[in-house]
């Protein structure tokens, strides 16, 4: 293998504009999404990809990821051997806590650049692909009620058979209604999965969930706050339908206190709010020494994460539930890919060419870019 050098690193800050609203009982996402695009640049002519894609009101801010690559990860990088990628991820966490969409970002753009020098696909540097595609969720997430039915009966017309649906922002009743009419309105296959994103109030959950679960949903995601573990485990122990953790899992720390008092059945997978794929598998191991399967979650993400997220699921076999990278084909005007982001028949394919696997349109990168550092 081929022994390389980063030469040079240059942080891009886009602003993307989407084509659709997205609320969440957390907050909403609307008109457009910043994320800090990483580039490196090697003495080999290899250049490796990342994306930071964080939210405000679930992870971090995209201020403080970028000055988290620019100033305190930047000198660690310049001049480091990119195979090194544990020994690099170990001095980033010691040089900026917390950043864990920035520390994803610089995992993923090592990653990048190792496979391409190998000739390897990220999937095969993890362990191996266990899975040529994954099956894709879409989040059926637009205030705008008709127009949501509308683009979930298109995406079920090619052939996606997941859909999660946001709920806890506009009252029980109307969540009620909205479930209604999806099991009205699609046949049968078509999987209803339900997410509150901390929205509910706490002493209504049970009682209201309860409801829920006559429509039968898969899984019930992150009802009460994050960090309320002891009502999600009562929730948890109440329902018949599995609930899946999301806000509540953030570090091997938070799974190992999860799984060991069986505080959700599931958990979602984020290599955003975990730091990168390397800890999102960590994550999937202690889960799966407790008989909690995983999902693959993701952020407001361009392609450029959602094949690093790809890649970890493809290697992972505990994420066995799905993913929902919808974002780069449905979600943004445009995504960053030269190519669009892989999705076919309703399901993701997994990349077999080195490194992340599809190429990065820099023009389209720089078209975007609000502020470019050097």
């Amino acid at each position: 293998m081929k022994q390389v050098k980063i030469t040079a690193m240059t942080v891009f800050v886009t602003d993307i504009p989407v084509r659709l609203m997205r609320r969440h009982g957390s907050g909403d996402v609307a008109g457009s999404v910043k994320n800090a695009i990483l580039k490196l640049e090697t003495d080999a002519g290899i250049t490796g990809w990342g994306d930071a894609a964080p939210w405000a009101v679930f992870t971090g801010t995209i201020e403080a990821n970028v000055a988290a690559l620019h100033v305190y990860l930047r000198p660690l990088l310049i001049g480091a051997n990119p195979h090194r990628i544990e020994e690099l991820m170990a001095a980033a966490d010691h040089a900026v806590v917390g950043h864990p969409e920035a520390k994803a970002a610089m995992e993923m753009a090592l990653f990048d650049i190792v496979g391409q020098a190998s000739g390897l696909p990220v999937a095969e540097l993890l362990g191996g692909r266990c899975r040529d595609d994954i099956p894709l969720s879409f989040s059926v997430a637009d205030p705008d009620v008709d127009r949501d039915m509308d683009m979930v009966k298109r995406l079920y017309g090619e052939g996606l058979r997941l859909f999660k649906m946001k709920t806890g922002f506009a009252g029980h009743a109307a969540d009620l209604k909205r479930m209604e009419r999806f099991r009205k309105e699609l046949p049968a296959d078509a999987e209803l999965r339900i997410d509150y994103n901390q929205g509910m109030v706490t002493h209504e959950a049970i009682r209201q969930l309860r409801d829920v679960e006559a429509f039968q949903p898969t899984f019930i995601e992150q009802p009460v706050p994050g960090h309320q573990r002891a009502a999600l485990a009562e929730i948890t122990r109440a329902l018949d339908t599995p609930v899946l953790a999301d806000e509540s899992v953030f570090t091997p720390g938070d799974a190992l206190l999860v799984a060991a008092n069986r505080m959700a059945d599931l958990v979602s997978i984020k290599i955003m709010k975990h730091g990168g794929m390397l800890a999102g598998r960590k994550i999937a191991a202690i889960c799966e020494a407790a008989g909690i399967a995983c999902y693959g979650g993701d952020m407001f993400e361009t392609g450029i994460a959602h094949l690093a997220g790809t890649h970890m699921i493809a290697a992972t076999p505990n994420i066995s539930l799905g993913c929902e990278f919808y974002q780069a084909r449905y979600f943004l005007e445009r995504d960053l890919l030269a190519k669009p982001f892989p999705i076919e028949n309703g399901h993701v394919i997994v990349p077999k060419t080195p490194g992340l696997g599809v190429e990065v349109d820099e023009g389209r990168v720089r078209h975007y870019a609000v502020e470019t550092l050097k």
